[in-house]
């Protein structure tokens, strides 16, 4: 499989994850060279997908390898995918804000059986953990780790009362970061990897870059993720064009006026279109140009701190940004070691602006492997 990746924590940001080895992509180095001996292109999003959920059950739920296509995670995949274009089209949709009309429509019914998988697999993550902490050898193993993971922690989390968190409450906190944890970094790494096939420049230099921190090493440092400059910069570049979140929403808890004067009263829910942000011409200049250079430490500071937006802002910005982040330096090295990415112009992805940003049609890469040793 090549190199593997250790993250070795020097810092007290995410321990909880810095505590595993991470193979970043289980099994998808495998499929994607079955795959490309073929000499076609194809979809790289779906395998993306069953990875960054497998990688997420590792580092947030400590459960091994599922396995890329493990039929339970298979199925909670696909109600994701269902629920974010269900989701969608309701908000697209004025009669289907009344929940009694859109619970009777078919939308609405495969909407709740969409539901369903998604609950059934999250109560299915925490009963197995219950019934393993049983068991006192696990009990104690878990109470001597060095870094508890995050249901864990849920698990022994008391409120004021000293009472634990009830089976519903552990589920909302788990389906949060199931849902948010891989479908988001999901099309973040794949709209990177597109960004990668179409400017194969900024390829070879990350992946130049790459192989020059990795050196003699057969795994990543947690440090070395600080090293990757150009690497940030390129994933950062492709969030402004390909924001895994296009738009998200708020409800005002104030009066708010605009410069033209007109204003919006308290209680108003409104949308912030973060992709139409990233490509103002006003905030961006030449915004359809892939730069990455915007994104170098004196370019950055001369710009609104709201110009750039990939995980919201303010207090209710995306708390797992960090993991998400470290998870997007760690998958796409790796993917640019052992793989060159280029187009296919017959299937070139037509952008669908959901809750999160897909292609109609997928995102077909041609992929060529780069052999053993293709790391140092």
């Amino acid at each position: 499989m090549g190199p593997g990746v250790k993250l070795v924590a020097s810092s007290p940001i995410d321990p909880h994850i810095a505590s595993y080895t991470l193979p970043p992509i289980p099994g998808l180095q495998d499929k994607w060279e079955e795959k490309a001996q073929e000499g076609k292109s194809f979809d790289i999003f779906c395998d993306v997908g069953h990875m960054t959920l497998d990688t997420l059950m590792k580092c947030i739920f400590g459960r091994g390898d599922t396995g890329l296509g493990h039929s339970r995670d298979s199925s909670y995949y696909l109600a994701v995918s269902d629920l974010t274009l269900l989701a969608q089209q309701r908000l697209a949709s004025f009669h289907y804000h009344n929940d009694f009309i859109y619970w009777l429509t078919p939308h609405g019914r495969r909407f709740l059986r969409a539901c369903q998988v998604a609950h059934d697999h999250t109560d299915q993550v925490i009963r197995e953990r219950k019934a393993a902490l049983q068991d006192e050898k696990v009990r104690k193993k878990t109470q001597n780790r060095r870094h508890l993971d995050f249901l864990d922690i849920l698990l022994g989390a008391r409120d004021e009362d000293d009472s634990k968190l009830s089976d519903a409450d552990l589920r909302a906190e788990v389906d949060t970061f199931m849902f948010e944890g891989h479908d988001t970094t999901t099309s973040g790494i794949s709209w990177f990897l597109y960004c990668m096939a179409l400017y194969p420049e900024h390829q070879h230099r990350c992946r130049e870059e790459v192989r020059e921190i990795l050196g003699d090493q057969d795994s990543f440092q947690w440090d070395d993720l600080g090293k990757m400059t150009y690497l940030t910069m390129c994933i950062k570049e492709s969030f402004r064009l390909y924001p895994p979140v296009p738009q998200v929403y708020r409800q005002l808890s104030k009066p708010v006026t605009f410069v033209d004067g007109r204003s919006l009263p308290a209680g108003s829910l409104i949308s912030m279109h973060i992709y139409a942000l990233h490509r103002n011409s006003a905030v961006w200049p030449d915004p359809e140009v892939f730069d990455p250079l915007r994104f170098s430490i004196e370019n950055a500071s001369k710009r609104h701190p709201f110009a750039f937006m990939p995980f919201s802002a303010g207090p209710r910005n995306c708390i797992g940004q960090q993991f998400a982040m470290s998870e997007m330096k760690v998958v796409t090295a790796m993917c640019l070691l052992h793989f060159e990415f280029s187009l296919d112009p017959s299937r070139l992805p037509i952008k669908m602006l959901q809750l999160v940003l897909r292609s109609k049609n997928g995102i077909h890469l041609h992929l060529k492997p780069l052999g053993p040793g293709s790391g140092k």
